[in-house]
C-alpha cells in the first residue's frame, strides 16, 4: 500500500511510512513529534481507507490517502480507487427487494399494521400532543402499496388532520398477504 501526502503545493507519493516520516520533516512548518510520527505508521499500518488530515494550525492541514496507485500519474487519473465495500451493494438489492415486494400486483386480502404518530387532545389541559400509535387493518387490496392506502385513507377520515403517517417504504409500515379473496 502507497501513500499520497499533500501539503499545500508540496505532494508526493510515497512506497513506505519511512518515505513518508521523511517527506514531513523536509517540510518546516510541520513539527514531527513522537506522537504525530506513531499516529501516521497506525494509519499506515491500519486496514482503513479513507483520508486522514493532521492538524498543524489552525485552517492548515496536511493529508495522507492509502492508495494502490504505483505512480503520481495514476494518482491523478484515479486508476488506483477501492472497489465499493459489499455490504453496500447488498442494501441496495435489499431496497430494490422492498419496493418490489411493496408494488407487486397480488389480489387478496392483506394485514397490514402501521405505526404512525396520533394528535390527542389531553382532557386536563385542553392542548394537543403526538402520541405514537400502532394500527393493524385487514383489507381487501390489489398490492401492499395499495393496502398502505387504504389504510391511511381510513385513519384520516378518523383522526386529527394534524397527525403524521409514515412512508409506505419505511419501517413503520409492514404488510403480510393474507390469501385470495372469493
Amino acid at each position: 500500500m502507497n501513500l499520497y501526502l499533500r501539503y499545500f503545493d508540496k505532494e508526493t507519493l510515497v512506497y513506505n511510512v519511512e518515505e513518508a516520516i521523511d517527506f514531513l520533516k523536509s517540510i518546516p512548518e510541520i513539527e514531527m513529534t513522537p506522537e504525530l510520527e506513531a499516529d501516521i505508521r497506525d494509519y499506515a499500518s491500519s486496514n482503513v481507507f479513507y483520508p486522514k488530515r493532521y492538524k498543524i494550525r489552525p485552517r492548515v492541514y496536511f493529508i495522507i490517502i492509502k492508495t494502490t496507485a504505483s505512480s503520481m500519474a495514476d494518482f491523478k487519473d484515479k486508476k488506483a480507487l477501492h472497489p465499493a465495500p459489499e455490504p453496500a451493494a447488498g442494501r441496495r438489492d435489499l431496497t430494490a427487494n422492498v419496493m418490489t415486494r411493496l408494488t407487486e400486483r397480488r389480489d387478496g386480502w392483506y394485514e397490514g399494521a402501521l405505526d404512525f404518530k396520533r394528535v390527542v387532545m389531553i382532557p386536563g389541559t385542553g392542548k394537543h400532543e403526538y402520541r405514537d400509535t400502532h394500527f393493524v387493518a385487514r383489507c381487501k387490496a390489489a398490492s401492499g402499496q395499495d393496502c398502505y392506502n387504504r389504510i391511511v385513507e381510513h385513519l384520516k377520515e378518523r383522526v386529527d388532520n394534524r397527525s403524521q403517517f409514515p412512508s409506505a417504504k419505511g419501517k413503520n409500515f409492514h404488510f403480510k398477504y393474507l390469501g385470495m379473496w372469493k
